[in-house]
């Protein structure tokens, strides 16, 4: 199993705020090019970066991560360019789109893989073709080298923490449910872990599920059989992995007339997550900076693809099945819940008040004060 592990400098991390969500549309109009139209660009020093994302049901790579990247990538290399591609989350799909990018002369790739161990004979290949591999937000095995993303074990034990505190004196003996991410995900192994380091032998995991691809429509099947196995009374908590899956087992817990709502957690601070924190849906969630992750996938791409060390941006370290010395960026977390709204995702300047409080979140964001 991958494990991280913090070097001093993780204060280095530079801890910025993602693009508004209103402006990053533009964000990717700069330096994009089709999978199909690599190689290298004309002018001094520029080259083709690939980037290559699992899935389009996850909203944040194409809304957030993918046009981060680019910007970042052309505001430090002009003459730069970037080609992605979408897996559709299969791991065939993507070995294909490595050998694609590699062939049409990419110079170094971002990956973020679909399935970690599957994909180590394609970052391989990268490796013997002198094409270096940054491996973004999923820690891939294999020849990798550098690594951009976050503790996963502890965002689970944050999960795991705010979870107990919302259950209160349920969380002695108490039922919950975990709904964990997709099996062949690396972080969701680290998840689990970290989680189950903080409520073993605190309360009763009466179900765990794994939601294949991470859909929140398997989220909701595998909610909906919880429910009915354990009985409208019977779940104190919901473990959940991410916003995505929180919203399918919300959803479940509504269909089955559940009130008041178990406490329920996730991570990634999407809107629909923040506006179901605010209407007492949802507990929680992990706020983590794509702008912070994303320009540190980009700083080092670039900084690879130029021949450069990476000692000046890479601080922290992480270990794979390859090396336990693996340059890397571990960003910021911060748990956000209705009380921390305010001093969080909108100070942050990731989403406006007027973004959150939507005509059917009034009421409720004049409840908790971010609306008069």
């Amino acid at each position: 199993m991958s494990r991280t592990k913090n070097h001093p400098g993780r204060s280095a991390v530079t801890v910025t705020a993602a693009c508004a969500l209103a402006g990053l549309a533009a964000c990717g109009t700069v330096g994009e090019a089709g999978q199909g139209d690599g190689g290298r660009t004309s002018g001094s020093g520029g080259f083709t970066v690939g980037l290559l994302l699992p899935d389009t049901h996850t909203a944040r790579w194409a809304t957030a991560d993918k046009p981060l990247i680019m910007k970042k990538v052309k505001s430090l290399c002009p003459d730069c360019r970037v080609t992605h591609a979408y897996a559709s989350a299969n791991v065939a799909t993507q070995q294909q789109q490595i050998e694609s990018m590699i062939a049409d002369g990419a110079k170094v790739l971002i990956l973020d893989p679909v399935d970690d161990k599957a994909l180590r004979s394609s970052i391989t290949r990268a490796r013997d073709a002198h094409v270096p591999v940054v491996s973004y937000d999923r820690l891939a095995e294999g020849p990798i080298s550098a690594y951009s993303g976050y503790d996963s074990e502890e965002i689970g034990r944050i999960q795991a923490e705010e979870l107990l505190k919302a259950m209160g004196p349920k969380a002695r003996g108490g039922q919950i449910v975990m709904m964990n991410g997709d099996p062949t995900d690396p972080n969701t192994r680290d998840l689990k872990k970290g989680a189950l380091s903080v409520l073993n032998g605190k309360v009763k995991i009466a179900r765990s599920y794994y939601t294949a691809e991470w859909i929140p429509e398997n989220a909701f099947r595998n909610m909906s059989a919880a429910i009915a196995e354990l009985g409208p009374e019977g779940i104190d908590g919901v473990l959940s992995a991410n916003d995505g899956l929180a919203g399918g087992a919300v959803t479940a817990l509504k269909a089955a007339g559940i009130r008041p709502l178990p406490p329920v957690t996730g991570q990634d601070a999407d809107l629909p997550a923040v506006r179901r924190i605010v209407k007492g849906e949802q507990y929680v969630t992990v706020y983590k900076s794509f702008e912070a992750e994303a320009n540190a996938a980009a700083e080092m791409a670039v900084a690879l693809g130029r021949g450069e060390k990476l000692d000046t941006i890479a601080t922290d370290r992480v270990s794979n099945d390859t090396s336990k010395e693996i340059p890397a960026v571990l960003g910021p977390l911060v748990p956000v819940t209705v009380d921390t709204i305010k001093d969080t995702v909108v100070k942050s300047g990731l989403y406006t008040v007027s973004q959150i409080c939507t005509p059917t979140v009034e009421a409720a964001c004049r409840k908790a004060g971010l609306t008069e």
